[in-house]
């Protein structure tokens, strides 16, 4: 049975007035970019959960991780939580990490921090390391002299992208909620490094009890990243849109869900399917969660990754698991992914009613 939930219809439509100014503005905003695709390693995604649903989780979104996929969601969180992840991608050439700390302020709003990296370590540097037949040291510009290398003289760096997320949520009736992040990106590479801000709005809505949406505008204002050699580099905006639907059965709850990702940068062929210069991504994904005490997923993922997932609620801990599988897995090997929440479910903690 569908019940329908009142809501203050003026002030909603002021707020979703905002949300298609700001979506309006993307166009303008990317029709003059020419770089693109340099914030990919924020697309991944974080959490076992949500990487088990192939990503379709900008409705799901009522833990910590809602800080990255739709930051309105952390509304609906009553005690502070802590997450941790840890993802080796590649066959362990990639380190992928987040974490993050959410904490509930008063009786309707949400604070949290979140860190991503993604990161190759120890990557050997040989440019001052060659010798030639006679042992001495060669300038990186004579290498046609080169007889051998002097291991001692190599040294390492790492090569790591991060993102810093400041996120902000506040539950204005019990179905509505609105949220935003202001996150820092930076990128270094050996000596060079780069620097960028950007921002995120995002809406979650219940028109029914079993029924969410969720929309996620990422990178609203196009995120300028400048590097320490003059170069800069431009994320567009995202839009993600996703809905939910909640079926009680068999003494547990079925989740199909399903998100699209909206560009507007001319992605054409390497996008699932486009429309002009504006491109679209799909995650599709199944939860059942059996008493609250197992959960089984599978999900589909805008890559083309067949994703499984399985969860555990324990008391104050939910562990959670993601595989993800390559059509070219020869190459790339298979992806595991596992995902810590401990939650401070204590009274003292608890959020304030009234």
């Amino acid at each position: 049975m569908k019940v329908s939930i009142p809501i203050d219809c003026g002030n909603h439509l002021k707020i979703v007035f905002i949300f298609l100014l700001l979506i309006g503005f993307t166009f303008n905003a990317t029709a003059a970019s020419k770089a693109k695709y340099a914030g990919e390693f924020i697309a991944i995604g974080v959490g076992g959960r949500a990487l088990g649903l192939g990503g379709a989780y900008s409705a799901i979104a009522d833990d910590i991780t809602a800080g990255y996929w739709n930051p309105a969601g952390l509304s609906s969180l009553m005690y502070p939580q802590v997450s941790l992840m840890h993802d080796e991608r590649f066959a362990g050439l990639v380190n992928y990490d987040y974490g993050a700390v959410a904490i509930p302020v008063g009786t309707v709003t949400t604070f949290a921090v979140s860190v991503i990296r993604l990161g190759v370590d120890n990557i050997p540097n040989t440019q001052n390391a060659g010798i030639d037949v006679n042992g001495n040291p060669l300038p990186p510009d004579q290498w046609q002299n080169f007889d051998r290398l002097d291991q001692s003289r190599i040294t390492y760096f790492n090569s790591a992208d991060w993102a810093f997320y400041l996120s902000y949520a506040k539950k204005v009736k019990d179905n509505f909620s609105y949220g935003a992040n202001l996150k820092v990106i930076r990128r270094e590479m050996g000596e060079a490094s780069a620097t960028g801000i950007g921002f995120d709005v995002a809406v979650k809505y219940l028109p029914y009890e079993n029924i969410a949406l969720g929309a996620n505008l990422q990178d609203v204002t196009t995120t300028l990243i400048a590097w320490n050699n003059g170069t800069n580099q431009l994320v567009t905006p995202t839009l993600k849109i996703g809905s939910a639907y909640f079926i009680d059965a068999l003494s547990g709850r079925f989740t199909p869900a399903f998100d699209v990702d909206m560009r507007f940068e001319n992605r054409k062929y390497s996008s699932n399917t486009h429309i002009g210069s504006m491109s679209f991504d799909f995650h599709s994904g199944l939860e059942f969660d059996f008493k609250n005490l197992v959960a089984l997923r599978a999900g589909y993922s805008d890559i083309g990754s067949l994703n499984f997932g399985a969860g555990i609620h324990l008391p104050k801990f939910d562990v959670d698991y993601s595989f993800v599988k390559f059509n070219n897995d020869d190459q790339l090997g298979n992806t595991h992914r596992i995902s810590l929440t401990f939650t401070l479910q204590a009274d003292q903690f608890k959020r304030s009613i009234e």
